[in-house]
């Protein structure tokens, strides 16, 4: 799957309190292998679960601008911190999807291919995915040229052809080459 050219970056943390009941656990998988129905049942699970004190989660976001600035590695770093900085507890050990750890206020754990060996990491991983998605689908009334609501900030190619017509927007992120192309 190629990387978005535009949009913040979005990162989850999430707590499993208790023991998921199996309904929940049932839900939730790797959030590029549901489809969007799935992903918001699981979402909207996931949130009472939340009220409900089964779960806990904290969402954080790094701004287009910000991974222009920092590169797309350091800024997801960056709305990985604020994601556990907003849980309203602190986690013992952060497991982290891929090979590069973050410098968490945790000690961290990496787990390549982690949505798919840790219900917590699935979980996490739809919270942001979610939460993206719709920020996605917000700027879009904003931007219509763009049409973020149809791809999410992919370069898809009519997303690609906007980005030639129009040229970049405030959301699109420096230092990717689509975007770069037509600055």
């Amino acid at each position: 799957m190629p990387f978005r050219s535009a949009g913040p970056v979005v990162a989850a943390a999430l707590v499993f309190r208790a023991a998921p009941p199996a309904a929940l656990a049932a839900l939730i998988d790797d959030s590029k292998k549901l489809t969007p129905a799935r992903r918001d049942a699981a979402f909207g699970a996931l949130r009472a679960a939340a009220r409900d004190g089964v779960v806990a989660f904290g969402i954080g976001a790094a701004s287009a601008a910000e991974i222009g600035a920092l590169n797309i590695l350091r800024a997801t770093h960056l709305a990985m911190s604020r994601a556990i900085l907003r849980l309203p507890v602190r986690p013992d050990l952060a497991l982290v999807d891929g090979n590069s750890a973050p410098p968490l206020p945790c000690p961290v754990r990496c787990v390549v291919g982690g949505d798919a060996r840790s219900l917590s990491i699935a979980a996490a991983s739809i919270l942001a995915k979610v939460v993206r998605d719709r920020a996605m689908a917000r700027l879009d009334p904003r931007w219509p040229a763009y049409g973020f609501a149809r791809h999410s900030g992919y370069p898809t190619a009519a997303h690609l052809a906007a980005l030639a017509a129009h040229g970049p927007s405030p959301h699109h992120r420096r230092g990717f080459g689509p975007v770069d192309r037509v600055s």
